[in-house]
C-alpha cells in the first residue's frame, strides 16, 4: 500500500509539473496566423487583431482572396525591410479601401503589461502584451506595437490614413523612428533566416539594377485555418505574463554571468528581448 500512495504522488507531482510547463507557452489561433511560402521556405505570421483590428481585417480578407499569391518583395532594403504587394496601380491597388492608421490605441488606469523598461529611447515605458512589444506613455493613456525586427506592418503613401494593401516585414536593426507612423498588425514568429534570404532590390549606386523578374515572390499566402491540417505549421510561443518570463527579464538587465567580467548598465532594449517561439504537432 505503501509503495502504491508513493507512485500515485510522484505521479499526480509530475502531472502537476507538466501543467506548470505547459502554462507557460500559448498556442496560436489558426484565424490570427498567417502562412507565407517562399520559393526557399515557410513563414508563420501571428497577426494582432486586439491592437491593429482593421488591418488585419482587410489583411485576412486580401489573402483569403488570393491577392498576394504570386505578389513581389520590390522593395528589399538590407538592414531595413522587405516591402511587398500587388503591383503599384494594379486594380486591386486603386479598389482596395484605405484604412485609417491604428498606429496606438487608447488604453485605461486598469491597462497592464510586463514591463521591460522605463526610460526607453523613444517613449516612456516598454513592455510585453500577449507576446508582443509595446510602447506605453501614462500620461496619454496610449499604448502602441513598436518596430523591432521581424514585425510585419502595412505601407503607406504619404498620408497617414493611405495604407490598403502593401505591408513590409522589418529584416534589420528596429525602426523605432516609425513608430506611432506606421501600422504594426503582426510579427513573425517562425522561418525569419527566409524572410532574411528574400533578395535584396536595393544595390550600391553605380552597380546594375536587379531585374525585377529575380525579386523573389510569394508563392502563397494562406490563413493558417485555411491550411490542410496535415501541411499547418502550428507554433507556441512563450506567454509573457508570467512569473517565469518577468524573472527571464530580470535575469537578462541585470546579466549576473560571469561571463560579463564588465557589467554592462542596466537597462533592456525590448528589440533584444525575443519572445521564444516552438513548433508543436
Amino acid at each position: 500500500m505503501k509503495i502504491i500512495k508513493t507512485i500515485l504522488v510522484a505521479t499526480t507531482l509530475l502531472a502537476l509539473t507538466f501543467v506548470g510547463q505547459a502554462s507557460e507557452w500559448r498556442a496560436l489561433d489558426p484565424e490570427n496566423t498567417v502562412l507565407l511560402t517562399l520559393p526557399h521556405g515557410k513563414v508563420v505570421i501571428e497577426l494582432a487583431p486586439q491592437f491593429s483590428p482593421n488591418h488585419v481585417k482587410q489583411f485576412i480578407k486580401l489573402t483569403r482572396e488570393g491577392h498576394y499569391n504570386g505578389a513581389s518583395f520590390y522593395r528589399v532594403i538590407d538592414g531595413f525591410v522587405a516591402q511587398g504587394g500587388p503591383k503599384d496601380g494594379s486594380p486591386l491597388d486603386k479598389a482596395t479601401k484605405k484604412l485609417v492608421l491604428e498606429g496606438e490605441f487608447s488604453v485605461d488606469e486598469n491597462f497592464t503589461f510586463t514591463q521591460v523598461q522605463t526610460n526607453d529611447m523613444f517613449v516612456e515605458q516598454t513592455g510585453f502584451k500577449e507576446g508582443f512589444a509595446l510602447g506605453y506613455n501614462s500620461k496619454e493613456q496610449k499604448a502602441w506595437m513598436l518596430h523591432c525586427p521581424g514585425v510585419i506592418a502595412m505601407a503607406r503613401q504619404t498620408g497617414a490614413d493611405t495604407a490598403t494593401s502593401h505591408f513590409y516585414i522589418t529584416i534589420g536593426q528596429a525602426t523605432r523612428y516609425l513608430d506611432r507612423l506606421m501600422t504594426v498588425f503582426g510579427r513573425v514568429v517562425y522561418g525569419m533566416e527566409h524572410v532574411q534570404a528574400i533578395r535584396r532590390t536595393e544595390v550600391v549606386e553605380g552597380d546594375t539594377p536587379v531585374d525585377p523578374k529575380y525579386y523573389t515572390r510569394m508563392l502563397s499566402v494562406q490563413v493558417m485555418s485555411d491550411v490542410a491540417p496535415s501541411e499547418r505549421i502550428n507554433i507556441e510561443v512563450s506567454r509573457t505574463d508570467t512569473e517565469t518570463y518577468r524573472n527571464k527579464i530580470a535575469d537578462r538587465r541585470t546579466r549576473d554571468n560571469a561571463f560579463f567580467f564588465k557589467k554592462p548598465p542596466p537597462v533592456l532594449d525590448i528589440c533584444q528581448t525575443p519572445v521564444k517561439s516552438r513548433r508543436v504537432k
